[in-house]
This record gives structure tokens, sequence and C-alpha cells, in this order.
């Protein structure tokens, strides 16, 4: 491939993006798991324009999601098999959150967050992330799908990857509907859990506690992480939380950390690190979304010891994990 035709394929690929969200969206992929059907059938299912449809499958089968097997009918391909709802490792939540308004309108002002440095979200919708998300129901459905899917293909590796043999009480910071937590319970039977995260977070996770068998051993605790954590653990489990603030809003959460956890806690921060050079990086993309939606940043092994130390803790060591989709570590630090 030629590099202008490189490079022009990369200019068009939101044109993908949206594509996939419209077939998420509309679940095409559940209704093809048992094999393939017409465009025309599946309009019919989803309550779409047939034609339009049509041209929406036709085009990702040419980028190898779906295949028109003949005249309008269209099956799974590997890829598009992740947009199943209940297949391991489903990636359709994580299709239908990047696809939505909040995301697009974002990115669609990168300009003003590379002039002013400040966060395009908040200069479109008015409020931080999290605050309008506390308003919009099906915004935030739509994101706590994405995350627990996120995090339930990560969990494994965190579990493999760290040896929490030597902890009792794990608090999870900013932890969601807890597929986190329940995974290091599930796997080291003598731990005991807090989840800790806002209401209206904590209101959908103690169903899914339950479900998972860990209502008895894990307690989900509402608040605010820049006011307090809940005391007494010793080991305090930050995963995808510091990317989402500055130096300095991160620093106050680490603070409340290291003021909570028992003296010889650890801290656990779980995050994708950003590497030098200039081999591909999902990192440093996810940096750009960090600015655009919250307003806040991936950072450098070196600038994870400067903001632990800041808040009073010693990064002792990395360890890589290697989820599905994207390789992140377990950034271990102890007081100072």
């Amino acid at each position: 491939m030629s590099a202008p035709v490189a490079l022009f394929h990369m200019i068009i690929s939101y044109m993908i993006s949206q594509s996939l969200y419209v077939a998420a969206r509309l679940g095409i992929a559940d209704l093809l798991q048992d094999g393939p059907q017409s465009s025309d059938a599946l309009a019919m299912a989803v309550g779409a324009h047939p034609d339009a449809l049509y041209r929406v499958l036709r085009a990702l089968a040419s980028v190898g999601i779906f295949a028109e097997v003949d005249h309008r009918r269209f099956t799974l391909t590997p890829l598009a098999s992740f947009l199943q709802t209940h297949v391991p490792g489903s990636l359709r939540a994580l299709a239908i959150h990047f696809g939505e308004e909040g995301h697009w309108r974002s990115w669609g002002e990168l300009l003003y967050s590379v002039k002013t440095g400040q966060s395009v979200f908040e200069h479109v919708f008015g409020m931080g992330l999290f605050d309008w998300m506390a308003q919009h129901a099906e915004a935030r459905a739509i994101f706590n799908a994405a995350m627990t899917a996120s995090t339930l293909q990560e969990s494994r590796a965190v579990v493999a990857a760290y040896d929490f043999s030597g902890v009792h009480t794990i608090v999870d910071v900013g932890g969601g509907h807890g597929a986190l937590i329940a995974a290091c319970l599930q796997a080291y039977p003598q731990l005991r859990g807090i989840l800790f995260d806002l209401p209206h977070v904590i209101a959908g996770a103690r169903g899914f506690l339950e479900t998972e068998g860990m209502g008895a051993r894990c307690d989900p605790v509402a608040g605010d992480f820049f006011a307090a954590v809940p005391a007494g653990g010793d080991a305090y489990l930050l995963r995808w939380i510091l990317h989402d603030w500055d130096d300095a809003r991160a620093v106050t959460i680490l603070h409340n950390c290291h003021r909570a956890m028992q003296e010889q806690g650890k801290l656990l921060v779980i995050e994708t690190l950003i590497a030098a050079g200039n081999a591909p990086s999902i990192a440093k993309l996810s940096d750009l979304e960090m600015l655009v939606r919250a307003g806040g940043r991936e950072r450098t092994e070196a600038e994870y010891r400067a903001l632990f130390a800041a808040a009073g803790f010693r990064l002792t060591r990395v360890i890589p994990i290697q989820s599905l989709i994207r390789q992140s570590s377990v950034i271990e630090g102890v007081r100072m």
C-alpha cells in the first residue's frame, strides 16, 4: 500500500468506527449467531431501513467485519464475532460507548484541547464527564457496561500477574460495578473486599456482586474519593482512575489512600504506561482520549514515580500485564 493510500485510510477511519457503532447498537452480530441472514431480514428485526442497513454491512464486510456470502446475505467473521453480547471478550459495549455522542462531539473539537490544554467535554457539555453521566442514565449505563466488559478481560491478567496472598482487605477505589475486585476475591478465598465508588455507581454494583457470589465478602461503599476513601485496607487498588485526572487531583486521590491505609499497606495502580519511541501505541491515543474527555492524561513510569512521591508513596515495581486488547501494568507502591 502506498503512503498516500495508507494515509487516506487513516483519514477516513472514523467512518469505520461509526459503522461499527451502528452494527453494535442494533445488535446485528447477535442476530447472526445461528447463521447467515439477509440484510432485509436483519432490517426487519431491528427496525432499520433495508437498503441503508445493507450498505452499512457491505462497507463493514469490506474491512473484514461480517462477510457477504451471497447477494445481500451476511455472516459473522472472526472480527464480527466479538460484537456479540455474551461471548468471552465481547467488545460490543465498547463499540457502542466509543460511538456515542459524548465521544464523537469531544473528538470533533480536539483542536480546542490542543489550543487550550483543557477538556473538550466540559467545554461542549458545560460540566465534567462524570457529573454529566450522573445526570444521564442511558449514557451512564453504556459507560458502566463498557467498563465492566473491559475490566472482565483484564481481571484475569491482573490476578495471574500479582500475588495477593499476603493481603487481607482490599479496597477497590473507583471500582465501578466490581468486576476486578470480584475476580480477586474469587482467586483468593482469604480476601475481604470493599468496593468504593460514587453513589449512582454503587447502586448498580450490588446486583453484580451478588451474581458473582461475592455479596457476603465485599462491602459496597458509596462516596467521593476526592474527600476520603474507606479506611483499614492493606491494599488499595485503582484501575484506570488516575488517568482521568490532572496531576493535582491525582495526588489528592493518592493522599486519601495514603491516609486511609494500614501502615504496611500497598498501593496498586493499574494503568497503561507510555513508552518511548515511535512504535504503534494505544497508550498515546488513550492519552488524547483522556485530554478531550476528562482533562486527564496517560503517564510514563517516571511520571508515576513522581506522582507517587508527591503523595507519600515510593514506587517499588512495575508488573506488565497483557489483556485481550491492551497492555497495562500493575504499578506497586508503599508508604514512605
